[in-house]
């Protein structure tokens, strides 16, 4: 768990993640960087059992662990919500993430060439 929160996209994934889940494109959005950079640091996450993922329809959607996770997760969950907030980036990501959540996921997912037909 340590590992996968040692990479500073990945803590903006969490921090983005604390308020609403997002879609695989929200995040691409967010982080501004490639679909398969993104999908790489959330897989990490999930085997972290850090976030957990779900598929409807072509999106897929994360969120972080419930509270059935493990008492691990949580105490890592906690500190970053604790000590985060007030860094620069993540409050930069803050306010980038309201404009990203107000983007219609087609628009985002036709910006990226994530879209299958």
């Amino acid at each position: 768990m340590i590992k996968a929160l040692a990479e500073e996209n990945r803590l903006r994934v969490i921090m983005a993640l604390r308020d609403s889940d997002l879609c695989a494109c929200q995040i691409t959005e967010l982080l501004g960087l490639a679909p398969s950079t993104v999908s790489k640091h959330m897989s990490i996450l999930r085997q972290a059992r850090l976030v957990e993922s779900w598929k409807e329809g072509r999106w897929v959607y994360f969120r972080l662990a419930d509270g059935q996770a493990a008492p691990g997760v949580r105490e890592l969950l906690d500190w970053a919500a604790r000590w985060l907030p007030g860094t620069r980036q993540i409050q930069h990501d803050a306010r980038r993430l309201t404009n990203v959540l107000q983007t219609d996921r087609e628009e985002l997912c036709r910006k990226q060439n994530q879209c299958k037909k």
